[in-house]
């Protein structure tokens, strides 16, 4: 095997395991933070789709996360207006004691 042949397969390898494990963490909903990895160079053409379904699918998350944003804020907004109308409360009980 040629030095170059062996580079281009560590860097197939690298990139499969990158690819893997986004796509894992993709489906298991994962939040676990995520650092770019260095020296992997470009994606080899063979890869190329499935990161591009990849980035497809991230996106499409994106999304769906957004929109959960926009009515989870909703909802706190109406709470809020419900909130600011109440009146304080006044104390039930009245101490004749004193």
């Amino acid at each position: 095997m040629s030095p170059d042949q062996r580079q281009h397969d560590e860097q197939r390898t690298a990139w499969e395991a990158v690819l893997t494990t986004l796509e894992q963490a993709a489906v298991a909903d994962d939040p676990a933070s995520w650092q770019e990895p260095t020296g992997l160079g470009p994606v080899p053409r063979d890869l190329v789709g499935r990161a591009s379904r990849l980035l497809a699918a991230q996106r499409d998350r994106l999304q769906t996360l957004e929109a959960l944003r926009r009515d989870t804020l909703g909802h706190l907004g109406a709470l809020r207006r419900v909130d600011a109308t109440r009146e304080p409360q006044r104390s039930v009980y009245l101490d004749a004691s004193a």
